[in-house]
């Protein structure tokens, strides 16, 4: 069920949605101080291409006052905006019964595209 899930929400958007992300990821790449950026850009489109079958946990990894830095920076250039929108994508797809585990999926991006530092994608 979750690559029939995968299938479908790369054919309505996420596909793209991914080419985005890694577009910023290297963008960010080309400096050295963009760097830990990019890579969590990478990440969040990693997640975009296959979200169902998924799980975000916290990490042990990375979890001091750099991380807590890094994440404001997020926030601040473009973090709140990325999980808004998911946000609003899925209040419409909550609507419809069809659309409910595609909604699920979207809260899972927003809280990976809210603060993306401390936080790792494991298979459920």
């Amino acid at each position: 069920m979750n690559f029939l899930g995968n299938i479908i929400w790369l054919v309505f958007g996420g596909f793209l949605a991914a080419l985005g992300y890694i577009f910023g990821s290297f963008i960010l790449c080309i400096s050295i101080v963009g760097l830990p950026w990019g890579m969590q850009c990478f990440k969040i489109a990693g997640l975009e291409l296959s979200p169902f079958g998924k799980k975000i946990v916290s990490s042990n990894r990375g979890v001091g006052c750099l991380s807590t830095f890094c994440n404001i920076i997020w926030l601040l250039s473009g973090g709140l905006y990325t999980a808004f929108i998911h946000l609003i994508f899925a209040a419409i797809l909550f609507i419809t019964i069809i659309g409910i585990p595609f909604a699920r999926q979207h809260l899972k991006l927003m809280e990976l595209s809210l603060m993306p530092f401390g936080k790792s994608v494991v298979y459920e």
